[in-house]
């Protein structure tokens, strides 16, 4: 392992056995990404695959004449970049950093390596990709039925869980480019769940106030996300 390299640990790779870690690590380089940055861009080739750790990735899907709108999060229980698996290296949503932290970065053709000397790894993508897809198909019939009050506390939700803190910085901005409405409509939903004393919101800084009452309010989606990623 690199000198200095973060002790917090991506869960795809804490699972492999010894060998296999070490020559994937190996392999990776320490990147701090920053809020915003893009990672690759929807039905282009990818360049590298990223291995959070303390950094948080938004999947965005986008179709012309529309703004983006996010359909799913990766953070240290995951990567970005299982698509790989299905012999396609084209990205198929484009990835924004949506909160800024330490990831491994891993070049395409290492990562494909990797695979063929690690059936262990290719058995946890193989499990990832299926939640991952189980996953966006949740997001769409969400983005359907629920109101944006519901979804805006999934969406929190989601991201307290990778976050390693009880606050995290989004802006109402993002926020709404995530749920696929107009700022106005985050502006009001986020003054509801903070009238409520469950969250705690100041130029883009959120803190999670009341995680039992976020819960509550957010819709069903949550828990079937959190069936599909284990703690």
């Amino acid at each position: 392992m690199k000198a200095g390299r973060p002790t917090l640990q991506n869960r795809l790779i804490a699972g492999l056995p010894q060998a296999e870690r070490e020559s994937l690590l190996h392999s990776c380089a320490d990147v701090e990404l920053n809020f915003g940055d893009k990672l690759c861009s929807q039905r282009e080739p990818y360049i590298y695959a990223y291995f959070p750790l303390t950094a948080i990735i938004s999947l965005m899907a986008s179709m012309e004449g529309h703004p983006p709108m996010g359909v799913s999060i990766i953070g240290h229980e995951s990567m970005l970049g299982v698509s790989l698996l299905l012999a396609s290296d084209l990205a198929p949503q484009h990835a924004i950093v949506q909160g800024a932290g330490m990831a491994l970065r891993i070049s395409v053709s290492d990562l494909c390596e990797a695979l063929v000397e690690s059936p262990v790894l290719l058995h946890s993508m193989q499990r990832y990709c299926f939640r991952l897809t189980a996953q966006l198909g949740q997001t769409t019939v969400c983005t359907r039925f629920h109101q944006v009050e519901a979804r805006l506390a999934r969406w929190l939700l989601m991201t307290h869980d990778r976050a390693h803190a009880d606050h995290f910085y989004l802006t109402h901005e993002f926020l709404a480019d995530m749920l696929g409405v107009q700022r106005s409509a985050v502006t009001i939903a986020s003054g509801v769940l903070k009238q409520g004393g469950l969250i705690g919101y100041s130029r883009g800084r959120i803190s999670i106030l009341d995680r039992a009452g976020l819960e509550a309010v957010a819709c069903e989606c949550y828990m079937a996300d959190r069936l599909l990623v284990p703690d």
